[in-house]
């Protein structure tokens, strides 16, 4: 599907009910990836689990999403907004985010407050600035430098820290990089690098910190607890901003997750579900 904006042509799919039936519920997958690094992560959740409509965009630049005059976030995050305005007029949605997706999730909903009923922030993004991030050491659960040494030299640069150095983990690494991170990234527009590097243009220009706060409908909040990309303490700091959030801090698992445990991804979630359905209900 495509949805034609002032500043941005979003293409996106969409699963579940059709337009103005079931709960909507928007995922917005990480900077320089693509909405196909999010489908198989949640739609086995709801192939049991029916009255869902799932819409999956591409971030505008990203995947075959179109940027016409986007410069920073702030471009990124008014394309969102006149998308959700165009595909759910007035209408109430959840709002799940990966990474820097779930940095924009959560500027989306200090933007649409009382549209939005849920929202899962998964290995969130809190800091835009790098500089800025709380970012653990990184040292392997599991060396095996002779099986990494082994690997061709590109394989080796892509999975040089690896979080666990074994053939079924490094196997499932080396699909997903070759099947979703890899195709995504040379897809990107030179823009979503260029926003990427500087930290003024990959922020949003308001106190973001300060307008999430006090959202009160059920949160999830997932952070890796092996993440050296974005870390897992700066979304602790925010835990106040949602007094219905429930928050995880994930062992064995790194920002690729939940590639080594989708089976706690679906009970979070799962969870996460069930209360906002209880919370529709008056619960």
């Amino acid at each position: 599907m495509q949805c034609d904006l002032e500043n941005a042509t979003i293409h996106y799919e969409e699963f579940g009910p059709g337009r103005g039936q079931g709960r909507p519920i928007v995922f917005l997958h990480g900077w320089s990836m693509d909405r196909r690094v999010e489908i198989p992560y949640y739609e086995p959740i709801f192939a049991a689990r029916g009255g869902w409509r799932r819409i999956y965009p591409d971030l505008p630049g990203m995947g075959e999403s179109r940027a016409k005059r986007i410069r920073n976030q702030d471009d990124v995050l008014a394309a969102l907004l006149a998308f959700i305005d165009h595909v759910l007029p007035g209408e109430r949605f959840v709002l799940a985010g990966t990474s820097g997706g779930g940095y924009l999730a959560r500027a989306i909903t200090a933007k649409r407050r009382e549209q939005v009923q849920g929202l899962l922030l998964r290995v969130p993004a809190v800091i835009a600035d790098t500089a800025r991030r709380t970012i653990p050491p990184f040292e392997p659960l599991v060396k095996n430098q002779a099986l990494v040494d082994a690997l061709p030299e590109e394989e080796r640069l892509a999975l040089a820290e690896a979080l666990v150095q074994a053939p079924a983990w490094l196997e499932a690494k080396r699909r997903q990089f070759r099947d979703l991170v890899a195709p995504a990234i040379a897809a990107n527009a030179p823009l979503v690098a260029e926003i990427r590097a500087d930290a003024r243009r990959y922020a949003v220009s308001f106190d973001l910190a300060q307008a999430e706060k006090g959202f009160d409908r059920p949160t999830l909040i997932i952070a890796a607890r092996q993440d050296i990309t974005v870390g897992y303490r700066d979304a602790w700091d925010i835990l106040e901003s949602y007094p219905r959030a429930t928050f995880a801090v994930v062992d064995r698992a790194d920002h690729g997750w939940p590639l080594e445990s989708p089976r706690l991804l679906a009970a979070l979630v799962e969870d996460w579900l069930d209360r906002i359905e209880l919370s529709e209900k008056g619960a």
